[in-house]
């Protein structure tokens, strides 16, 4: 049963089709009461006319046997008097029910009415009526009768008058309801026979448009798959021209793959990058090594603690990029910038620092890890001096970092962002690093919620400029 309705399809059809089947029952429910209520209300209607027509005779006085209601013909006729006993009925009336009395044959007047024949003998004439009055109100009750061999259910309305000379009477007139039958049963049987037709259709519809609807996500799927055991991130799933929420997910889904393979692309270039970054300094390492083996007059002491050094801050630096792709999030501690980049510039010749206090939330270390790197970078390319800015402006805090040298070309001030990258002026091993100083600066910055911009200072050189959220 759960491989059975285990696609979305199949849940969707039974769905649409539980859901259809309830509201029809409901509906049909409802229309048979009301049917039935409205054809009992009409027989009702009828049996309380001819009732009151029986009564409006007594009351003018007419004898039993010339009642006109007595025919038989718009159905069986009762009349009781105050003892309860039948004083007149319908011809080839042969048995009822439903009424006060179950007798379809009159009693002398003069008979007793307590000779056992079950009949109630109490006094409850209803209402006090004036002589040739007839009672503002009818009951009612289902029961039925037979005449002339014919059995049939019927309404019955009672209404009470009361007579000059022959005192309380109640009249019983019933009308038949075979027409309220035969109604509710044509509308069953049209039910019955239509409801599942109509159910069938409504599955059969909701499981077409489904299959339809659904199509665009088997392609999408399909194409996934493929490109799941293909592992060709260039691929894309199928955008639908609908507009509509499966068009939204295959254009999310085609972001999601952009997305995955520049990451991966970036992921490639980053091993690659860092493959070739290492492989020269631990080269110059062994070939320092192996010379001093052979000829330890020849060993360069400072070289090899250079490059020793080197590979040390690239390892570290490999290690903060993973920290920061694998998510990191910065503390919530509170940070004085003017008094980070004061201890950062500290010992650093031609560096001047011009701070207000300000403060944002994140981690110092992280933080400080920015400005060092950002002043390492200036001073690389300053031709003498290097100033600090920092300062607030209105939600934000600001710091600047300015050079005097040549500055960054326009064409490069976002390149140098990324990472292993490094301008031809600054590619030799001695001086242009690894080219991660300015990308883990920006990395960190964006998780902090600011940003890193390079632009041109005061003084013609580099400006480099981080922006972020006040604590």
């Amino acid at each position: 049963m759960r491989r059975l309705f285990g696609s979305v399809r199949a849940r969707a059809t039974l769905g649409a089709t539980l859901v259809v089947a309830v509201a029809l029952v409901a509906a049909g429910a409802a229309v048979l009461l009301s049917l039935r209520s409205n054809l009992i209300g009409e027989a009702g209607t009828q049996a309380e006319r001819s009732a009151r027509a029986v009564a409006s005779e007594l009351a003018a006085g007419t004898p039993y046997d010339k009642l006109s209601g007595l025919d038989g013909d718009d159905g069986p006729v009762q009349v009781l008097d105050e003892q309860k006993r039948l004083v007149a009925a319908s011809e080839d009336l042969e048995r009822i029910s439903g009424t006060d009395s179950d007798r379809v044959k009159p009693r002398p007047a003069a008979t007793p009415s307590g000779d056992g024949d079950g009949d109630d003998d109490s006094d409850d004439a209803g209402e006090a009526l004036e002589p040739g009055e007839i009672s503002g109100e009818s009951v009612f009750s289902n029961g039925s009768a037979t005449i002339d061999g014919e059995a049939q259910d019927y309404r019955f309305a009672a209404v009470e008058v009361e007579t000059h000379d022959r005192g309380h009477l109640k009249v019983y007139a019933g009308s038949p309801l075979a027409a309220e039958h035969g109604a509710v049963r044509t509308a069953l049987t049209v039910m019955l026979i239509g409801f599942p037709l109509l159910l069938g259709v409504v599955a059969a519809v909701t499981w077409l448009v489904t299959r339809r609807a659904l199509r665009p996500v088997e392609g999408i799927r399909r194409e996934m798959a493929a490109i799941t055991q293909s592992e060709d991130l260039a691929r894309r799933v199928p955008e639908p021209d609908t507009h509509d929420e499966i068009a939204r997910l295959a254009s999310t889904t085609n972001e999601t793959l952009a997305a995955l393979e520049t990451s991966v692309e970036r992921q490639r270039r980053f091993v690659a990058d860092a493959s070739h970054e290492l492989r020269s300094p631990i080269a110059s390492l062994r070939t320092q090594l192996e010379v001093a083996a052979a000829h330890p007059e020849l060993l360069d002491l400072d070289g090899a603690v250079e490059d020793t050094v080197r590979l040390q801050r690239l390892a570290a630096d490999l290690l903060l990029l993973a920290r920061l792709d694998a998510g990191e999030r910065p503390s919530d501690a509170k940070v004085d910038l003017a008094g980070l980049a004061r201890e950062e510039a500290e010992g650093r010749a031609g560096v001047t620092v011009d701070a207000e206090p300000v403060e944002v939330a994140g981690s110092r270390g992280q933080l400080g890890r920015v400005l060092a790197n950002l002043l390492d970078n200036a001073q690389r390319h300053a031709r003498s001096a290097v100033t600090v800015d920092v300062r607030r402006e209105g939600d934000r805090a600001v710091v600047g970092v300015a050079d005097d040298g040549d500055g960054v070309p326009d064409g490069d001030r976002e390149r140098i962002f990324e990472r292993f990258v490094r301008l031809d002026a600054a590619r030799s091993r001695d001086d242009g690093g690894a080219g991660l100083g300015l990308a883990i600066a920006r990395d960190v910055a964006v998780r902090h919620g600011g940003t890193l911009t390079a632009g041109r200072g005061p003084a013609g050189g580099a400006l480099f400029e981080l922006r972020l959220p006040l604590a």
